[in-house]
């Protein structure tokens, strides 16, 4: 990490425009555009506030495909600045213009939530026939079950259950199967398949990043094909390993890396796929023992990873809050 004086770090964050820039990217990786209409800046004038904030080692830069999402730079960089703005706010009040930028804030939460949403509920009757354009599932079951192993699922939680495929390939390895899902018109197609199936399991609405369920509830969580419409994956990844209990296993099945942009545009994906690095380094960031299951080839690549809570040397019966 490159070492910038710290009045050279004070002298950038003069500007208050860059200071608030900071406080937003906390909370959500963002586009020059979004970040313009949030401060109602022109987007030349926020490239410049960006290029110094970037030389000074204080935001990063994500570029998929045509796309170029902001974001923060290394923990050990901004988290002393943030520790001092929470003081601030304890202190002597937050200052008001970082609520008002929050409020609007809001309102691009709600377009990107709304777009994915129009989306969902458009697809939702083609919702496999759109995951058969990558590897058959018969490929990706087989390399699912290789990153479970044989043993018994016990409890299992499928975030972003989606028609509930998942949930029919493995609820009768489990004492409890649950699914969620934040589209309710998912929900009822999942409903639907599973009753006419016979499977055993429940569902109810839930949101990835806000799981309603105590820590370690789950001995086994499932995200397929789920990650790549987050806007902040490593959330959805820290929530998943919130709720895994000590000895669970969590498998992740997801795209690659690509760039494949016309899947962002006709899909509403928010992430071209994933590398390996990305992954693993999410999953070890939460205490659990991480590794590649396999990459299988097709249209495009798909990823499959696994990860393991060590098991504690006593271990609480979890409980779980309703969901639906």
């Amino acid at each position: 990490m490159k070492v910038v004086p710290p009045e050279d770090m004070f002298r950038v964050l003069g500007d208050g425009m860059r200071l608030r820039t900071l406080v937003l990217l906390r909370s959500l990786e963002l586009t020059v555009g979004e970040l313009a209409q949030v401060l109602g800046q022109s987007q030349p004038r926020m490239s410049q506030h960006i290029k110094a904030l970037q030389e000074s080692g204080l935001v990063r830069r994500r570029k998929e495909g045509t796309a170029v999402f902001l974001r923060l730079g290394p923990s050990a960089r901004v988290q002393p600045l943030f520790a001092l703005l929470d003081d601030w706010a304890i202190t002597g009040g937050e200052m008001p213009w970082f609520a008002a930028d929050r409020a609007r804030l809001k309102a691009i939460r709600a377009d990107r939530a709304a777009e994915a949403q129009r989306f969902f509920e458009r697809n939702a009757w083609r919702w496999d026939e759109l995951r058969a354009l990558h590897v058959p599932d018969t490929e990706v079951d087989r390399v699912i079950d290789l990153g479970l192993g044989d043993r018994p699922l016990g409890r299992l939680l499928d975030i972003g259950t989606g028609t509930g495929r998942m949930l029919e390939q493995l609820a009768g390895r489990a004492h409890f199967a649950l699914g969620v899902d934040r589209s309710p018109e998912m929900l009822r197609f999942a409903r639907a398949r599973l009753a006419e199936r016979g499977t055993a399991a429940a569902l109810g609405q839930a949101d990835m990043y806000a799981l309603p369920m105590e820590d370690g509830t789950f001995d086994t969580v499932i995200l397929h094909q789920v990650l790549h419409y987050a806007h902040h994956p490593e959330a959805a990844i820290a929530e998943a390993a919130r709720v895994l209990a000590p000895g669970g296993t969590m498998v992740i099945a997801d795209m690659a890396s690509h760039e494949r942009e016309d899947l962002r545009r006709r899909f509403a994906h928010a992430r071209l796929g994933f590398t390996d690095r990305a992954v693993l380094d999410w999953l070890g960031e939460h205490g659990l023992e991480a590794r590649v299951v396999a990459h299988l080839a097709g249209e495009l690549t798909i990823s499959v990873w696994a990860a393991t809570r060590p098991a504690a040397a006593q271990q609480q019966q979890p409980s779980l809050r309703s969901v639906g």
